[in-house]
């Protein structure tokens, strides 16, 4: 199977399970695969948060303060989400919420990140 096809599987499985409406979210299977696929877009997507909060920071507080503070908090918070990330993928079967609020990077772009 070519490297295309494998990472074409992956995201539609990713996909597939990022929507709400794909399982209960009241049962076992439902939690375990939420915290299982958020897992594995919060260690792939981690790194978009240090642009993420450079434009946050920018916007609340100013430009430089936003390339300087925002880029410190951009590089923690990318670091924190893609451990995290990691850390809920490996210990999915342990059917909790997901560790990382908001759950997506892409989901409420405009809120800080908290853990």
């Amino acid at each position: 199977m070519s490297g295309i096809a494998k990472l074409s599987l992956v995201v539609s499985f990713l996909l597939f399970f990022s929507s709400s409406q794909a399982v209960a979210s009241d049962s076992y299977f439902g939690n375990a695969s939420e915290k299982f696929v958020s897992g594995i877009a919060n260690a792939a997507t981690g790194f978009i948060e240090l642009p993420k909060n450079i434009i946050l920071t920018s916007k609340n507080e100013g430009p430089l303060y936003g390339v300087t503070i925002g880029t410190a908090m951009g590089v923690m918070h990318s670091i924190g989400r893609t451990l995290v990330g990691v850390l809920d993928a490996a210990t999915f079967f342990i059917p909790t919420k997901p560790s990382v609020n908001p759950p997506f990077i892409w989901q409420d772009f405009s809120r800080e990140t908290t853990y």
